[in-house]
């Protein structure tokens, strides 16, 4: 597997203020999702994972700029995934085998499954690569996605049925493992995705009063570029689906 994140020190787990005894009333209705991070990875993967099969097949000869946006969607597609993996194998697994050892052979098998899916990613991506100059050979490539969607999404229910409620009794309160400003950290550590079109593709979709709970969370600096940020990047992901719907 690519490394694409930067050796970090050992990770801690320190309390942070803005637990859930700190949310105001007026704020109640909207909770923060536990573990935010990583479930918005996860949800960005299924909702691209659900729609690229049919840009791949409403791709036309001769249309070089939707197979050229494509392929760099799916590129920076695979490259979240794999630092989505580097993230939990390196930093979160070790955790939970100190702290939980009971969870010690599920984690071994989602590593396991970790080199199985980037295995399966790199074959596709060879397949996509042929779809989006070879627009005829499409439909196939298309159902391959679908297949190593289905593939993708078994591995995505056993984290979140089997693991993430056990890690909730791990972690404490205003931890800041696997939140979205931790995400958004090692990417600016990484040799890979920017953080920026990375925060724009996490949170595509998501309610607007939950993005604002999420940007609270994040830095100054953060907060103040995602309007040029989310306008930057539906520009450019227009071209593959078209204007997307405000929740």
């Amino acid at each position: 597997m690519p490394s694409h994140l930067l050796p970090v020190e050992y990770p801690t787990i320190p309390a942070q203020p803005g637990g859930e005894h700190d949310v105001q009333p007026a704020q109640a209705a909207v909770e923060l999702m536990p573990f935010a991070g990583l479930r918005l990875v996860h949800a960005a993967l299924r909702r691209d994972l659900a729609r690229l099969p049919n840009a791949l097949r409403l791709l036309q000869p001769g249309d070089t700029a939707a197979a050229e946006a494509l392929q760099r969607h799916w590129d920076f597609l695979t490259a979240m995934l794999t630092c989505h993996h580097e993230q939990q194998d390196s930093r979160l697994w070790p955790l939970l085998r100190r702290f939980a050892p009971e969870l010690r052979l599920l984690l071994n098998w989602l590593e396991s499954d970790h080199h199985n899916l980037d295995h399966s990613f790199t074959r596709v991506t060879t397949l996509v690569r042929i779809a989006t100059r070879d627009p005829a050979s499409s439909w196939p490539v298309a159902y391959a996605v679908e297949e190593l969607a289905a593939r993708l999404e078994t591995h995505l229910r056993i984290e979140e049925r089997q693991l993430l409620p056990r890690m909730s009794g791990v972690f404490p309160s205003g931890s800041r493992i696997g939140t979205l400003p931790e995400l958004l950290d090692l990417l600016r550590l990484a040799d890979g995705p920017g953080s920026a079109d990375a925060l724009v593709w996490l949170l595509e979709g998501v309610d607007p009063r939950q993005v604002d709970r999420l940007l609270a969370d994040c830095d100054d600096m953060t907060a103040r570029q995602w309007p040029h940020w989310r306008d930057t990047y539906a520009r450019v992901s227009n071209q593959l689906w078209g204007p997307v719907a405000t929740p």
